[in-house]
């Protein structure tokens, strides 16, 4: 599937015991028709009242906590073999709602999001974590700088730039900081730019799976961190290169995110060796 153009395997893995291993899912994404940005594996539920476990693997293998896109799609497609439109998730990062809107959109409440520092986490304290002492390029001439940071789940780092978003090297620039000493538990990089108090572009680099077209979680960080600094309203529409995603930090401090989901095509997954049988193509 795909949430916004990045790609996305939900996999099925109810009534067994078993999980997507770390080797497979690198296996997975090592050929070119397979390649993804995360797996969204559907477990039984862990606690009552919940529909469902979601786990999430990042393309090197690594567990990621929220995923706004992939969440988008896993809520697509039970909805479309269920009586109800509305599900509560639990994840790694807490309990999440998702539900499908009569004009086709999904909807994810992604929860709150966090700014102390050990909450994020930093590996140093910041008393003001709207724009922390981090940058790239010359010190006297950084070419980003200053980033506002936060939790949705996942620790997030937006910088702010004037100019156009492409204009920066990004698939350079993003590994160093995802894998900066500063995050601990490394971090998704974005780049943004305010074109008005509800309009965002947006770049991201993502923690565990590289540049990517759309980032959910990335779209709420930049919100929050936008509103927070008074760059924004709480109500933005934020572009990314797959798209548009709109994203409200509610006043009970909850962050929405809406956009579309996608199926692509199905098949069976190995999920011990990654090994994939194509069954069929969306029409």
């Amino acid at each position: 599937m795909n949430g916004l153009g990045n790609q996305i395997i939900v996999a099925d893995m109810r009534g067994r015991a078993d999980r997507v291993t770390p080797e497979a899912a690198v296996a997975i994404n090592a050929k070119p028709g397979t390649k993804f940005d995360q797996i969204m594996a559907i477990h039984d539920p862990k606690t009552p009242g919940t529909a469902n476990y979601i786990e999430i693997i990042n393309s090197d293998g690594s567990q990621a906590q929220a995923c706004g896109n992939g969440m988008r799609c896993v809520v697509q497609v039970l909805s479309e073999n269920a009586v109800q439109s509305a599900f509560i998730f639990e994840t790694v990062a807490g309990l999440l709602t998702g539900e499908t809107q009569e004009n086709g959109l999904i909807t994810v409440d992604m929860g709150t999001p966090k700014f102390a520092w050990f909450e994020i986490p930093l590996a140093e304290e910041f008393g003001d974590t709207r724009a922390i002492e981090l940058q790239i390029g010359p010190i006297d001439a950084p070419v980003l700088h200053s980033p506002s940071v936060a939790s949705m789940g996942n620790p997030h780092a937006t910088f702010w730039v004037k100019d156009d978003v492409w204009s920066y090297a990004l698939d350079r620039f993003g590994p160093l900081l995802e894998n900066h000493p500063i995050f601990p538990e490394r971090a998704n990089i974005s780049i943004a730019q305010v074109l008005a108090p509800d309009k965002i572009i947006l770049r991201t680099w993502e923690r565990g799976a590289g540049l990517t077209q759309a980032c959910g979680s990335a779209a709420c960080a930049a919100v929050v961190n936008g509103a927070r600094t008074r760059r924004t309203a709480r109500k933005v529409t934020v572009t990314l290169p797959g798209g548009d995603l709109h994203v409200e930090w509610r006043p009970d401090d909850h962050v929405v995110l809406t956009g579309p989901a996608e199926l692509e095509w199905a098949g069976t997954l190995d999920p011990a060796t990654g090994e994939w049988a194509r069954a069929e193509a969306a029409a």
